[in-house]
């Protein structure tokens, strides 16, 4: 089992709060997960820029083995759990799952051709599930109230919470927690605390620099769940959620969006290699 911690979509920061508050929550989920897997060994890649977030967490797990929560015959059993953190080298591309496993094994991060998929010939050769923090912290949850419960929040096809990382021209930026289906209007008037300066809103990144952007026009009775926006023309995405104002220049925000791929392509796919600064310059 392989947790993805490299949060490195624009916007994005939902993790790291994850990691930085509650470490055990994360490792909580990825034991239950091994123990259903039948894995005794599993990965935490972290992104290279969280140093903070990888001290508590490899606190945390030093605290497990301690307390015998990991290591060989955990409380008795025949199960064992060993549980490392690979630390990235700050690369945006290692977010893609198949370049993480790259990473891990030592050689350049870059995604590799598909099939065979991860789950059939992933980490060392070995079939591998990989998984986000927010994926994997959500399993005590459900384990200790049920699917079913959990199925109640939301909408009938995206169900259960999201993490949104809110931020931009709003008043109240942060991480917020919220039932899928939530208007997306009212969750940056009553939890972001409305546009910032009493100015009006011009546009929305609703789901991290790689989805498209909605104008403020395109947002009515629009939700906050996969199937509403993207009916709106957009991905709710990793919901890292970029608020702007009408006073942002949209070509200055779209230019810095462009030097960042331009930047952090990894040079394997002519497209981006070439493409990425092709569009920066023009």
């Amino acid at each position: 089992l392989v947790c993805n911690a490299d949060e490195s979509e624009p916007g994005t920061f939902k993790d790291r709060l994850l990691i930085e508050r509650d470490p055990h929550l994360l490792i909580e989920g990825i034991m239950i997960a091994c123990r259903a897997l039948q894995s005794n060994w599993s990965c935490i890649y972290i992104r290279g820029e969280y140093a903070y977030p990888y001290i508590c967490l490899k606190h945390a797990l030093d605290e497990c083995y301690a307390k015998g929560y990991l290591g060989r015959g955990i409380f008795g059993s025949s199960f064992n759990l060993d549980i490392v953190i690979h630390r990235g080298a700050g690369a945006y591309i290692c977010g893609e799952e198949s370049a993480a496993l790259e990473s891990i094994e030592g050689r350049k991060g870059e995604p590799r051709l598909k099939p065979p998929f991860p789950a059939v010939v992933g980490l060392y050769g070995c079939p591998t599930v990989i998984n986000n923090v927010e994926t994997l912290a959500t399993i005590p949850w459900i384990i200790n109230n049920g699917g079913a419960e959990y199925a109640k929040i939301g909408t009938s096809k995206s169900t259960g919470t999201k993490l949104v990382s809110a931020s931009g021209h709003i008043n109240k930026p942060g991480v917020y927690e919220i039932e899928m289906g939530y208007p997306v209007k009212q969750f940056i008037e009553e939890e972001c605390g409305g546009i910032w300066k009493g100015r009006k809103l011009k546009a929305l990144i609703p789901g991290g620099s790689s989805v498209n952007v909605l104008r403020a026009e395109d947002l009515e009775g629009v939700n906050m769940d996969y199937e509403s926006l993207r009916d709106a023309g957009s991905s709710l995405g990793c919901a890292g959620f970029m608020v702007l104002d009408d006073t942002t220049d949209m070509v200055q925000a779209g230019l810095n969006l462009a030097h960042f791929y331009a930047h952090e392509s990894c040079g394997q796919c002519t497209p981006c290699r070439e493409g990425a600064h092709w569009v920066e310059k023009i």
